[in-house]
């Protein structure tokens, strides 16, 4: 379902793959996150999604209230505190889509799908 914002000139209707976009570019810039994780079905493996492909690991719900709900599916860095990295993601994609998409985002799910050494 599409996200509707209303104003004096009209309706803005906005698509949840723009605002799955928006999250993932918000996402790979916090500290800890090596990146958004696409996980095969058929073998049940989890494989690191490159840049122009980040939607895939981001599922966007909107509700009929107008509410976001995000899944993200993340591989974090080894030797970080995986509860400090959540936390900045949530806040920081919590704050970064609400001001973007003037929608409330209602609850972000977070999956931790690998662990990655970075050099």
């Amino acid at each position: 379902m599409r996200g509707n914002v209303s104003t004096d000139l009209g309706i803005i209707s906005i698509d949840p793959e723009v605002i799955a976009k928006y999250a993932g570019s918000v996402a790979v810039e916090c500290f800890g996150i090596v990146g958004m994780a696409a996980i095969s079905m058929k073998d049940g493996l989890v494989h690191l999604l490159k840049k122009e492909s980040l939607t895939r690991g981001i599922q966007v719900d909107i509700s009929e209230e107008n509410k976001i709900s995000l899944n993200f599916h993340v591989i974090v860095s080894y030797g970080v505190s995986i509860s400090a990295v959540t936390e900045n993601l949530m806040s920081n994609v919590r704050y970064k889509v609400e001001e973007f998409s003037g929608l409330s985002v209602d609850k972000i799910n977070i999956y931790i799908e690998g662990v990655r050494v970075i050099d």
